[in-house]
C-alpha cells in the first residue's frame, strides 16, 4: 500500500523533533521538504491544498528505539490517515469526516473498505503492542538542531 496508517506508540507520544526545535527551525524544515518533492504530497502528489511535514519514524520493537529517519510532505488527507487515532477523536469532536478520509485511503491504495479496515486493525493491534513499552527516541542526524536550540536558549 502506497499510503499507510502510522501509529505512534502511546508511550512515545511528543517525543518528536518539532516539539524539541523553534518554530522556525521547524519551518525551514518544512519548507525543505517540499520543495525537495516538487512541492506536492509524497504520497498521492496532491498539489492544490496546503502541505504538512511529516516524520518519518522506525521502530526497532525489540531494543524499544524510535529512529527519526526524515521527513515527508503531506496532504491534509495523507496526513489525517497517517495520524488515525488522532483523526478518530477529531471526527467524534466534528472537526474531520472520517468518511473522505477512508475513501482518500482506498483512492490513493486502489483498494476496499474491507481492505481498509483490515489494514487500520492492523495497525492498531501493532499500536497496542508497541504502547506497552517505553521508547526511547533516536533524532539521528536531526539531533544537532536539539543541540543548536539548547544552547541558544
Amino acid at each position: 500500500m502506497k499510503l499507510t496508517i502510522e501509529l505512534v506508540p502511546k508511550t512515545a507520544w511528543y517525543a518528536n523533533l518539532r516539539k524539541a526545535i523553534t518554530k522556525s527551525v521547524w519551518d525551514k524544515i518544512a519548507q525543505d521538504t517540499k520543495e525537495r518533492q516538487g512541492n506536492k504530497c509524497g504520497i498521492c502528489g496532491d498539489q492544490e491544498h496546503k502541505l504538512e511535514c511529516h516524520e518519518l519514524w522506525e521502530y526497532d520493537d525489540r531494543q524499544h528505539i524510535q529512529k527519526l529517519l526524515g521527513f515527508i510532505s503531506l496532504c491534509s488527507y495523507c496526513h489525517k490517515v497517517k495520524h488515525m487515532g488522532n483523526t478518530k477523536i477529531l471526527a467524534k469532536q466534528g472537526y474531520v469526516d472520517l468518511q473522505e478520509v477512508f475513501a482518500h485511503f482506498c483512492r490513493v491504495n486502489n483498494c476496499t473498505i474491507s481492505e481498509y479496515r483490515n489494514h487500520e486493525r492492523a495497525a492498531f493491534e501493532q499500536w497496542r503492542e508497541r504502547s506497552q513499552y517505553k521508547w526511547t527516541p533516536d533524532f539521528g542526524e536531526y539531533a544537532q538542531y536539539i543541540k543548536k536550540e539548547a544552547a541558544v536558549g
